[in-house]
């Protein structure tokens, strides 16, 4: 049996179904307990990894498990989740942590997860880690704008960056916790190509078949958007990546095309899937 955390949002939803395919027992850990798909093979459990001990029941009997946490994780006791799991018995601990990790370990917004990574490899556990660039769920931000006026707000409008796909990150997921040769790895995933936020417009526009026009946020702009949703130090974190890129953080990985067998897939790919959100 696999425990996915997280199990109703974009990661843990297809990652659920697609063990399920597999023929694996599954069980979907969140908050409401929902099962996020209608399969004998999968249940939904209740739990908040804001309660360690309410996890415990949901781990008992696994062989693995997916460890996505809210946010960087900072608010949790990170070290009873992972003693949760190795309890428990478990033998394959995936997590979910960020390509931030490892290019900016010493930032503010994301130093809690370096410290949960490495709580991750001294557990004792069979781990991977996967480290995911920007989802380009985060474009679904968007759709209010597109909405309403056909327009498109966002910084650093020329900035190029290889975002990626969840559905692409839960596929790695289910190969890393169903098959050999990825114990002990630590994979950056990231799309075939980077793009630039005015490249992703574009891409939506083809994908509704409606001309948008792009304007182009100043940084104080984008901060004071994004402080109404996220703490100081994420939103100085996030627009540190997205204006100011190091060299690896413009790059593409290999990584998704290494353990999947083929490239992964396109923003334009995702905004064809997504165009019904945008749509008005």
């Amino acid at each position: 049996m696999i425990v996915v955390t997280g199990a109703t949002g974009n990661i843990g939803r297809p990652l659920v179904a697609e063990l399920a395919r597999r023929g694996q027992d599954v069980t979907a850990v969140s908050r409401a307990g929902t099962a996020p798909l209608d399969d004998p093979r999968v249940r939904g459990v209740s739990a908040d990894l804001a309660d360690p001990d309410s996890l415990r029941s949901a781990v008992g009997g696994a062989s693995a498990m997916l460890l996505l946490v809210p946010g960087a994780g900072g608010h949790l006791d990170r070290e009873r989740i992972i003693g949760a799991a190795a309890d428990a018995a478990v033998r394959r601990l995936v997590l979910v942590s960020s390509q931030a990790t490892g290019t900016r370990p010493e930032s503010l917004s994301h130093r809690p997860m370096a410290e949960l990574e490495k709580l991750v490899r001294g557990s004792g556990l069979d781990w991977t880690v996967l480290r995911p660039a920007g989802f380009y769920t985060n474009a679904f931000a968007w759709s209010p704008s597109v909405r309403a006026e056909r327009t498109v707000h966002a910084p650093f409008g020329d900035v190029a960056l290889p975002g990626i796909d969840p559905l692409d990150i839960a596929d790695v997921a289910a190969a890393a916790l169903t098959g050999d040769g990825h114990a002990g790895r630590t994979y950056e995933l990231t799309g075939p190509e980077a793009t630039t936020p005015r490249d992703r417009a574009a891409a939506l526009a083809g994908a509704l078949g409606v001309p948008l026009d792009f304007v182009e946020l100043t940084r104080e702009q984008a901060y004071a958007a994004m402080r109404e949703v996220m703490p100081e130090e994420i939103a100085d974190g996030t627009l540190a990546i997205l204006g100011e890129p190091t060299p690896r953080e413009r790059a593409v990985s290999p990584d998704v095309e290494a353990v999947l067998g083929r490239p992964g897939r396109t923003f334009a790919d995702w905004a064809q899937r997504s165009a019904a959100a945008f749509a008005s």
